[in-house]
């Protein structure tokens, strides 16, 4: 999507090109704002003001969501079939209605236990949330008052100030030297000013041509404003291509995907299969087509989502005890999974504060003049606030000073400014001066600044010079840059007359001097990089410094420093070449918001999962990019907003503890889907082979359908299991890709035993309890013979499928080398303990289970042996060839 020619939609276009009083007419507003009726009105016709993760889903979305899918849907058509051939027709001696009442109650129990977790998760989220919640100035029933930024409705009367982020798409009524900056939503860094005035009727194709318009998304950098509400949540230009972004951002969801395809194919291949093959091997075509169902469910995991997000809320739960609040759940997957950490320089490799050094002339001596300009500009600058304007204005502190730096404001009357954008680098402020007229204060990057120069300021001596010629400058600011030093120039030019501020008045400047800030990197840096880079992270610096600055910097941190690209020099690059070198460099600097978002998806189509951390607004495009945006509680709020993950702490050694997390997480999802799709994939395998010889069907289809139950309830302890050191060493994402892999490789290992299992208790037990071979008795006895053979495999599959969650879970030794959790331990065994225990209690007969004598259990010991010990000999194989396991 060409995001710079999207359009607003009609009702944004209407009342652009119409005077401001048409929107109160149509609407029924007045000055004083909307009173609650009118709120709750405009809310149920309009709809609210959220949109992406922000959606509060309700009550009946989550009941939807648990009960309405397809393996529910499914065990659905399993009850209504079970129901029909088992009460209305009562076809067969064998079945009754307890199947259809124990298939509903697996279809409530698994939707239940989902629905109670996805409250629980989404209430958990919605407590973290409320944290770092954004807030905006309305005026409502005549009152100004502060309101959350997602109660807002269309209708209301909202206030603009520097630094906002402008929470809806807004018709302005007022403007007071409004600048805003689109890049969010255009992808260009240039500043618009905005205005109240209706447009001319003509056609507009871009963003930047409605001036009377700010939309969601956009940023104050200067000025203030007011407007009314005309589109909110979804509805806005922002909310309308933000799904699109989402999709092509969220790795999770689309591994989620594959991984369910990988599940289709498996069912749509067997299904039929089996159908085919028991139909014609028993005859009877009606029973044959209720198990080829059950067939299906077997295979799929129905706790799936249940158990993934558990894992999830369990893991957000674990990050916000560790200082980081997981605004999205999903997104914890993606940063665990993130092989690439992109960060700004200020504030994560440096420390928060900026300390102004020097403020020197144009040959590096002190001068008190540079300053006071400087001061001068950083105070009547209303853009949105920096850190090195701060520091230039904490000189009003200095011992001795404090009554000078008072004063001095009160000499100089601000008539106009031009606010700082990526283009200009620069920001200028015009003055009337007391006894010395108009003058213009331009302060900002040195190159840009001295290119705008004719004249040179050295001993109160204008001197011309040629602004194309700038070795004299960095003769002296070179020097401090590779010390790490951030430079900016000061220039200054009468203006005499003049009360209005152009872009094209910033030339012929005279270049006063520098002002020096020393921005020193954290203690902790060095060793929180190194950690990342035992989790195979890799960090790249992404600034908009000077590069000398970033590469002094980054040297001291002991970040590779061989290759560092300027924006100008990635603007240069041929398409492959940049494939190349985003690889290559770790360092990129000089860099406009748009190229830090042009470098990370580059990053991502290379096949990497990137994070960004950044907390200024310059940063919204480069976080909206990223697989994971990240950003600290002290960041604009802006960007607070924007983020999936917010550090309570700007330090990279709280981003190291928040990725072990979500791999941990990561990890425990991979357990349960591996090892329980691979496992019952075995027991349909062993079923398919076994169904093509035996006389009966070697398990019922509610007895499938409770062992994989069963077996899905005691997973649910996986999400507090341990996870060994070399799993979440490295990152991992979700795909389809080796899953399938896993199953044929493991699944058929089960399959194995089962066909050692069938023979024993066809050929051995069973005759020996019913006094012969199957087609040797009577009806009666043949159902006692299938109970008996039904109960030996039920007992073999459970205790096979439960350990073999112990030896997949680890690469390592289980048991020796890693062991679960204390949870995991104390609910496997006790469920194969009371589940063994269940063929012996009145319950069996209702499961068409009965008691087997104890010798059976000598021969269920010996097969379990076996099938771990084949199995840790198979798992060392597959993990030499394939390098990983989980």
């Amino acid at each position: 999507m060409d995001k710079t020619y999207i359009s607003p939609h009609e009702r944004l276009k209407k009342y652009a090109l119409e005077d401001i009083s048409s929107v109160y007419e149509d609407f029924h507003l007045s000055q004083d704002g909307l009173n609650e009726a009118q709120i709750f009105q405009m809310r149920n016709k309009y709809g609210g003001n959220q949109i992406g993760y922000a959606v509060k889903n309700s009550f009946l979305h989550h009941l939807k969501r648990a009960f309405i899918n397809p393996f529910s849907i499914i065990l659905f058509v399993l009850a209504a079939v079970s129901f029909i051939t088992d009460v209305c027709l009562q076809s067969n001696y064998g079945r009754n209605g307890t199947t259809v009442i124990i298939i509903l109650s697996m279809l409530l129990l698994s939707g239940t236990v989902r629905l109670l977790q996805e409250l629980k998760a989404g209430h958990a989220a919605e407590l973290l949330t409320e944290k770092i919640q954004t807030t905006v100035t309305v005026r409502r029933e005549g009152h100004i008052m502060e309101v959350p930024s997602e109660e807002l409705v269309v209708g209301d009367n909202v206030r603009l100030s520097a630094g906002d982020r402008v929470p809806a798409d807004i018709r302005l009524i007022r403007t007071d030297d409004l600048f805003v900056s689109q890049s969010l939503l255009t992808g260009e860094s240039t500043i618009l000013e905005k205005n109240a005035e209706r447009l001319n009727p003509m056609t507009h194709t871009s963003l930047n041509s409605f001036s009377n318009l700010a939309f969601m998304g956009t940023i104050v950098i200067s000025g203030s404003g007011e407007g009314i509400v005309l589109a909110a949540g979804i509805n806005t230009v922002y909310g309308s291509y933000l799904y699109e972004l989402q999709q092509t951002k969220r790795g999770f969801e689309q591994g989620v995907n594959s991984i369910a395809w990988v599940l289709i194919r498996f069912m749509a291949a067997l299904i039929p299969f089996v159908f085919v093959i028991s139909g014609i091997t028993k005859g009877d075509w009606l029973t044959s087509f209720l198990f080829s169902l059950s067939v299906a469910v077997g295979l799929t995991p129905e706790l799936l989502p249940m158990v993934v997000n558990a894992c999830l809320a369990k893991g957000s739960t674990a990050m916000g005890k560790k200082q980081t609040i997981v605004k999205n759940i999903n997104a914890m997957q993606s940063f665990g999974s993130m092989d690439i950490l992109c960060v700004d320089k200020t504030g994560t490799l440096t420390g928060d504060e900026v300390l102004l050094e020097y403020y020197l002339d144009i040959l590096g001596d002190e001068r008190q003049d540079v300053l006071d300009c400087a001061y001068l500009n950083s105070f009547y600058h209303t853009g949105v606030a920096n850190h090195l304007d701060r520091a230039v204005l904490k000189c009003s502190s200095m011992p001795g000073k404090e009554e000078y730096f008072r004063s001095l404001p009160e000499k100089a009357e601000k008539l106009d400014e031009l606010p700082f954008d990526y283009d200009r680098k620069c920001v200028s402020i015009l003055l009337s001066v007391h006894k010395k007229g108009n003058y213009i204060i331009t302060k900002g990057d040195v190159d840009s600044v001295y290119s705008r120069c004719r004249y040179v300021c050295h001993h109160d001596q204008v001197i011309e010079v040629d602004p194309s010629d700038s070795g004299g400058v960095h003769a002296v600011v070179d020097e401090m840059l590779e010390d790490g030093m951030k430079v900016l120039a000061v220039a200054c030019k009468p203006a005499p007359g003049q009360s209005l501020l152009y872009p094209e008045d910033e030339r012929d400047l005279i270049l006063l001097g520098y002002v020096v800030f020393f921005d020193a990197p954290k203690s902790s840096a060095a060793s929180a990089l190194d950690k990342l880079r035992q989790l195979h992270v890799h960090v790249k610096v992404l600034t908009g410094d000077q590069k000398s600055v970033a590469v002094s910097i980054c040297r001291r941190l002991g970040i590779p420093t061989d290759l560092a690209l300027t924006g100008e020099e990635i603007e240069s690059l041929t398409e492959d070449e940049l494939i190349t070198s985003v690889e290559q460099a770790s360092i990129f600097a000089e860099l406009t918001p748009s190229k830090k978002s042009q470098i990370i998806q580059v990053l991502r189509e290379n096949g990497h999962s990137v994070g960004f951390l950044g907390d200024g607004m310059n940063d919204l495009s480069a976080m909206t990019a990223a697989d994971v945006g990240i950003s600290v509680d002290t960041a604009a709020e802006a960007a607070k907003e924007s983020a999936d993950v917010i550090l309570l702490k700007k330090d990279l050694n709280v981003l190291e503890q928040g990725i072990m997390e979500g791999r941990k997480a990561f990890a425990n999802m991979s357990k349960y889907i591996r090892i329980t799709a691979s496992s019952n994939f075995g027991n349909i395998l062993s079923i398919v082979l076994a169904g093509a010889f035996l006389p009966f069907l070697p398990m019922t289809a509610i007895q499938l359908l409770l062992l994989n139950l069963l077996y899905d309830i005691l997973c649910m302890t996986l999400p507090w299991d341990n996870v060994d050191a070399d799993i979440y060493d490295k990152p991992s994402v979700w795909s389809g890709k080796t899953l399938g892999r896993f199953m044929r490789f493991f699944g058929p290992l089960s399959s194995l035993f089962d066909l050692i299992t069938f023979a024993f208790l066809y050929y051995f037990l069973c005759p020996a309890l019913t006094g012969g071979l199957f087609p040797e008795l009577s009806p009666a006895m043949q159902e006692q013979y299938a109970i008996l053979f039904h109960t030996g495999w039920f007992l073999e599959s459970l205790w096979t499928q439960v350990l073999i969650l112990h030896m997949l879970r680890t690469k390592h030794l289980p048991f020796a080398q890693s062991s679960a959790s204390g949870i995991v331990w104390l609910v496997t065994s006790a469920g194969l303990l009371l589940l063994t225990a269940v063929v012996y209690l009145p319950a069996a007969s209702w499961l068409g289970l009965a008691p087997l004598p104890l010798y059976y259990f000598a021969f269920l010991a010996a097969v379990v042996l076996a099938y771990m010990l084949l199995v840790t000999l198979a798992k060392r194989w597959y993990i030499k060839k394939y390098h990983e396991l989980l």
